[in-house]
């Protein structure tokens, strides 16, 4: 029997909708079209096309942009100790190219790949027992493979021993990672874990751990903000994969307090 609509399943709606007002693309295109209404209103249709393309130039230069990655990034906690190997490393999904799964097999990796690569160094480097991927399908379509079960045989084909693979398929946000990982640990007796996700992603992941009753350290990697202090020539010429940064930037601060609101941290 097929399971009805939840109110998780409505904020995950939500939540997309509200990824596509935090961006200053749509922030421009709503202007734009507020002046084509108002285009009989002269001069404020004109300041709305002048405002629309402030905006969209501002959060598109690299100054704007790796500062307001740096802010987003800088309470990312680095815990993770060296000696005694980790029972586990947790690796959440999000690194998987969703709109692509036609090429190279569906094993396209984002941005954020440092995620399982940073997870296979570890285990081969003997820091950690056994990985944790946590990560299904957050878009509706025809059934396959989830992400976790790709990032499995990816890891199988790079040569790490399928026992130390397990992979939960069921999650769709970080929320659900966090309650689909618990469960997984308390079946396997996992004490000492080892979380890893993007330096962005990781206060909001850490605190959905920790409402969940875990309480891992720390790897935040994939980070995105340019270093504190450098000069870059071209810091003032906006640029489309600045804005791409500053969307993502924007968009994490917004879980965050979501997140916190709907009571799905404990920090």
């Amino acid at each position: 029997m097929q399971r009805g609509v939840t109110g998780h399943d409505v904020f995950l709606f939500l939540s997309k909708f509200l990824d596509l007002l935090l961006a200053p693309l749509t922030w421009a295109f709503l202007l734009l079209l507020a002046a084509l209404l108002l285009r009989r209103r002269g001069r404020l249709a004109w300041g709305l096309v002048l405002l629309a393309t402030v905006e969209l130039a501002t959060f598109s230069l690299p100054t704007v942009a790796d500062a307001l990655m740096r802010f987003t990034e800088g309470s990312a906690p680095r815990t993770m100790r060296d000696g005694e190997p980790y029972d586990v490393v947790v690796v959440l999904g999000g690194v998987m190219e969703a709109r692509a799964p036609w090429m190279d097999d569906g094993r396209d990796l984002t941005g954020a790949a440092e995620r399982i690569t940073r997870a296979l160094e570890l285990l081969r480097a003997g820091q950690a027992r056994q990985v944790l991927i946590s990560g299904g399908d957050a878009n509706p379509g025809p059934p396959g493979s989830s992400e976790a079960e790709e990032l499995g045989a990816m890891l199988r084909t790079w040569g790490v021993e399928p026992d130390r693979i397990v992979v939960e398929t069921s999650s769709r946000n970080t929320r659900e990672n966090a309650l689909e990982s618990a469960r997984v640990v308390a079946e396997h007796g996992w004490r000492r874990l080892l979380l890893v996700t993007s330096a962005a992603h990781m206060p909001r992941a850490l605190g959905c751990f920790h409402r969940v009753g875990l309480r891992p350290d720390a790897l935040p990697v994939d980070y995105r903000g340019g270093a504190p202090g450098t000069v870059d020539p071209s810091g003032w010429w906006p640029r489309s994969a600045n804005l791409d940064l500053s969307t993502e930037a924007l968009r994490e601060l917004a879980g965050r307090l979501v997140y916190r609101v709907r009571g799905y941290t404990a920090d």
